[in-house]
């Protein structure tokens, strides 16, 4: 009876809240698996999400909420690393509406802004007029201005510009009973009864705060001691969604430094830099950070040493910053330094400090590790006592940490390799926790200092203030909100540190999966793990050459986003929201829009590796069920064009696809987009040219192209020409025109066998025996990319074995395997190895994969590539970026004086994806983020360089733009030939 009780009573809840709230209600799986977790260890399961287009609305929801007793969470990014930001009520999420910045008045210095607006937002319309709203944390990218006052967040620039308390001018608030306060100084806005509270409470409020620049945890009660203004807006400053719900701030903004430069210190190890941080501060710096060497990239170009303070400094011009961080290098005790003035440069150093919250979560051995005690705060000249104590009580626990952080404010940041896993490993997480936060006071400090003290640290309050100021928080709790309905289980009365643990409902045996999972000891629920909520992928815009995630910022929903698919299998796998497994429609819908361009695999700071997790749900999902007509049509697209070569029947294929009827019945049967155009069949294939070109000679190698030698006379090195599909039957121009330019450079080139030995493969690539060679069979290498994007991973396993004994004459040898296509030359080098984790033969392929520069500048070192001198636009194929690299590209276009920057992100197509019915629309505006206006804005007489097949494809049918690879543009600059046209 209680079970239908609630059942009628959260349906009731549901129709009240629609009934009342112009924005959206969900109570649907999905909505609510999204909304499970923020960035830290705790899991709460909320019953539904609203969110508000306005005050109005929130006033509503609370109403309604109030009525049935159901606990109500505000909800910025998500970004929370300590549990703030999860509940078992109602979510009210503020980024879907109540995200805009209202207005900017820039001689008042003052922003007005709505609670989900992204901090990014209001920079970028601060930045025209020379200003900068202050704070910056790392995840300025996704983190909302709400959840910024809510955390009273604070950022690298805190030693000049303070906290997100010091930068708030008046909040509108909406308490839990409806009242519209406006807080501002002297008492503005106050609830009845927090004056009579706070004066009662004077000299508790003057004694019990410890005085340094990084005191986040409790509520900031001091600020309305009477010497401070009274300022009831700072005190309302992080209370974590506790006292109020905020719907508007006037925030103050700061001048910005026209110019800026960068001092990277260097010293013998972290306790050096933390030592050194506090005495830089005289100088005036704008930002005084600090990481170890265990947190850097080892091709990070930093100067020699253990850790680093990467210190900033501001100027009218670039010769006064420059000459400010240059005197705090001269006074600075350092091993080694370096000052960088290029924008740029910057850029790429101040990334490897933000993306130390992701590359944290992981020890060099790969050891998981979490947050829980992210950000203590120490007054900063204790910063360096207090780091060998944390070390050594680490020692003591047999734990591991990397800290790095705001050295400048006294405030680290660490993840450590908790075992949260187990009972014991929990057990040891909770005396270690209660262990430091002793430590933490016996320093002086805060037991948060910047991301607040939610459930990771509410329960250890009392060791920081004691009791009583403890019991004073409960009261003014009770002021605000009498009737606990707002975030109930953070700061007061708060749940156990150890409960709600995310990791607690995952499987604790392994799952049957088919892909090794290398990194992640072959185990799915450890790769799903890893999404520990940074939301990298949640920015809405992405300038240089990252590509995570297209599909959040074509839809701007959470689900499309990497971090919201990865929620959604976190709950599949937990089984108590998605409780269909593998089956989920939740699941399959959400990996639907994601377009398996690899960007997470190195964007995401955790390595998130989403399309291998598509296709693993893709492949249990379907098994032993009938798939959408695209996976037939395009997921096998290999037999269909070998066949159509087989049968020479191009030209027929292509006249009946010119036809419109026609077309878009065969578009409609193979679940493809109306929208679309078939792509036209190359009548001749690159193999069929190949084999007119050069006559078959017999080999023992077998090595060339049906077991006969490769073209061309030269005595240089052999490569071995891979002809993908795509370039075999639909861009056989791009085959044709590498071979001209490997050639040029003095390669020998081959093609792959096509004889496969009958019965067992040859295990040393060398036996002849007659016995076998009469049973060989035909076949063609293929890479099982298309089999692969559409889950069909039983098909790629065996096309990738059958290739796998083609090659072995070739695996006989040291050749090269050049791979033109970028996304075939990903898929060898990481998906086979991968899927094919038992064979050995697979990495050994892997190992030997090259694109086409990777060629020229590994095996044809001295040669010189025809000079050019064009500018170039286009964009780096997704899969090049995030698995293969482009320097050796950037090196052959400078060679060869192609001038100019590749944009980054998604083409959109991506293989199958674009092509799919019901993904046009998305795959038009991933092309709109970067590539297209990218090529509308080149000069007329820009090259328009694209590798792959499907970003020439998205060009030529969304702008008529005839896109050419590498290869083709250095073959039309060896003068006349077949791809010199």
């Amino acid at each position: 009876m209680t079970d239908l009780r609630e059942a009628r009573e959260l349906r009731e809840l549901r129709a009240e809240l629609r009934a009342a709230v112009r924005g959206e209600v969900d109570f649907g799986t999905t909505a609510r698996a999204l909304t499970t977790m923020d960035a830290s260890n705790y899991r709460r399961v909320p019953l539904g999400v609203v969110a508000p287009r306005d005050a109005d609305d929130v006033a509503a929801a609370l109403s309604v909420c109030r009525t049935y007793g159901v606990p109500v969470v505000p909800r910025g990014g998500g970004t929370s690393i300590a549990g703030q930001a999860t509940g078992t009520g109602v979510v009210l999420d503020f980024t879907r509406h109540m995200n805009r910045l209202l207005s900017l008045d820039p001689r008042a210095r003052t922003a007005v802004v709505q609670p989900g607006l992204v901090l990014d937002r209001l920079q970028e319309a601060a930045a025209p007029h020379g200003l900068r709203f202050g704070p910056d944390p790392s995840t300025h990218g996704r983190c909302t201005l709400g959840g910024m006052i809510g955390n009273n967040s604070c950022g690298s620039h805190s030693v000049a510009w303070g906290t997100t308390a010091d930068s708030v001018r008046h909040l509108t608030v909406l308490t839990p009973r409806g009242e519209r306060l406006p807080l501002g100084r002297g008492w503005a806005g106050a609830p009845a009864g927090l004056r009579e509270l706070a004066e009662g409470e004077l000299a508790r409020l003057r004694t019990g705060f410890p005085d340094l620049p990084r005191r986040i945890s409790g509520y900031a009660l001091d600020a309305l001691l009477p010497e401070r203004g009274t300022d009831v807006a700072r005190s309302f400053c992080g209370s974590e969604g506790t006292l109020g719900v905020l719907t508007e701030a006037v925030v103050d903004l700061v001048r910005a430094p026209r110019a800026r430069a960068l001092a990277v210190l260097a010293y013998a190890d972290e306790t050096g830099a933390a030592e050194a941080a506090a005495g830089l501060l005289e100088h005036g710096p704008l930002t005084v950070e600090g990481m170890a060497a265990d947190l850097v990239p080892a091709a990070a170009d930093l100067p020699r040493g253990g850790a680093w303070l990467f210190v900033e400094t501001g100027g009218d011009t670039e010769g006064e910053a420059r000459a400010r961080a240059e005197t705090i290098v001269r006074a600075a005790d350092v091993l080694d330094a370096l000052v960088v003035t290029d924008p740029a440069r910057q850029r790429t150093l101040w990334r490897i400090r933000e993306d130390a919250s992701g590359t944290a979560t992981r020890m060099p051995d790969g050891t998981e590790a979490w947050p829980g005690w992210e950000d203590c705060a120490v007054p900063p000249a204790r910063l360096g006592a207090y780091l060998r104590d944390f070390r050594g009580l680490l020692a003591e626990h047999g734990l591991r940490g990397a800290p790095y952080g705001h050295f400048g404010d006294g405030c680290i940041h660490v993840r450590i390799d908790f075992d949260l896993l187990t009972g014991p490993g929990v057990a040891r997480f909770r005396r270690f926790s209660e262990e430091l936060a002793g430590l933490v006071v016996a320093h002086g400090g805060s037991l948060s200092g910047e991301h607040g003290d939610g459930q990771a640290r509410a329960e250890l309050l009392p060791r920081m203030y004691g009791p009583d100021m403890v019991a004073l928080f409960e009261r003014v709790k009770g002021v605000w909100d009498p009737d606990d309905l707002l975030n109930p289980g953070m700061l007061v009365r708060p749940a156990p540190l150890d409960a709600n643990l995310r990791f607690a409902v995952l499987p604790s045996k392994p799952v049957d999966v088919t892909f090794g999972y290398p990194s992640d000891g072959g185990d799915f629920s450890a790769a799903v793990r890893r999404c520990v909520g940074v939301a990298k992928c949640r920015t809405a815009s992405a300038p240089g050459p990252a590509v995570m995630c297209p599909s959040f910022r074509a839809t701007g929903e959470e689900e499309h986003s990497t971090r919201g698919r990865a929620r959604l299998l976190h709950e599949m796998l937990a089984g108590e929201l998605v409780t269909d497994g593998w089956r989920s429609t939740e699941v399959r819908d959400a990996l639907g829009l994601c377009l398996s361009c690899k960007g997470c695999r190195s964007d995401c700071p955790v390595g998130v590796d989403m399309a291998t997790y598509k296709a693993e749900f893709l492949h249990h999902h379907y098994a032993g069920r009938r798939r959408p007509a695209a996976h037939y049509a395009m997921g096998r697209l290999p037999v269909w064009l070998g066949w159509v070569a087989r049968t020479r029947s191009a030209g027929v294929l292509n006249a009946l696809a010119s036809v419109g009827p026609l077309a878009r019945v065969a578009k409609r049967l193979g679940g493809i987009a109306g929208e679309r155009e078939i792509p036209r069949v190359a009548g001749e294939t690159f193999t069929r040219w190949w084999r007119g070109r050069s006559p078959v000679v017999p080999s023992g190698a077998g090595t060339g192209e049906g077991d006969g030698e490769g073209g061309g006379a030269g005595a240089g090195d052999l490569v071995v020409l891979w002809p993908d599909t795509f370039t075999e039957h639909l861009s056989p121009s791009v085959g044709q025109a590498a071979v001209r330019v490997l050639e040029a450079a003095g390669l020998r080139v081959a093609l792959p066998p096509t004889l496969r030995p009958g019965g067992r493969p040859v295990g040393d690539g060398r036996s002849r025996s007659a016995a076998r060679l009469l049973t060989a069979r035909r076949g063609r290498v293929c890479c099982g990319l298309t089999y692969i994007s559409t889950g069909q991973l039983d098909h790629a396993r065996a096309v990738l074995r059958r290739t796998l004994d083609l090659m072995e004459p070739v695996l006989a040898t040291d050749a090269p395997v050049v791979v033109l296509e970028p996304s075939c030359a990903a898929a060898l080098r990481t998906d086979a190895p991968e899927l094919l984790h038992d064979d050995p033969r697979a990495a050994r392929l892997a190992a030997r994969v090259r694109t086409f520069a990777e060629a020229l500048e590994q095996y044809a070192p001295d040669w010189t590539p025809p000079a050019l001198d064009r500018p170039v636009t286009g964009q780096t194929h997704c899969h090049q970026h995030a698995v293969l690299g482009d320097t050796a590209d950037r090196g052959m276009r400078d060679a060869a004086g192609l001038t100019g920057e590749l944009s980054g992100g998604c083409c959109g197509l991506a293989g199958n994806f674009g092509f799919e019915k019901g993904h046009y629309e998305v795959s038009a505006a991933c092309a709109e983020e970067q590539l297209l206006p990218a090529v509308r804005q080149a000069p007329e007489d820009a090259v328009v360089l694209a590798d792959g097949f499907s970003c020439r494809t998205q060009l030529e049918q969304l702008a008529g733009v005839r896109g050419r690879h590498l290869a083709e543009v250095l073959a039309q600059g060896l003068g006349s030939g077949p791809a010199a046209s």
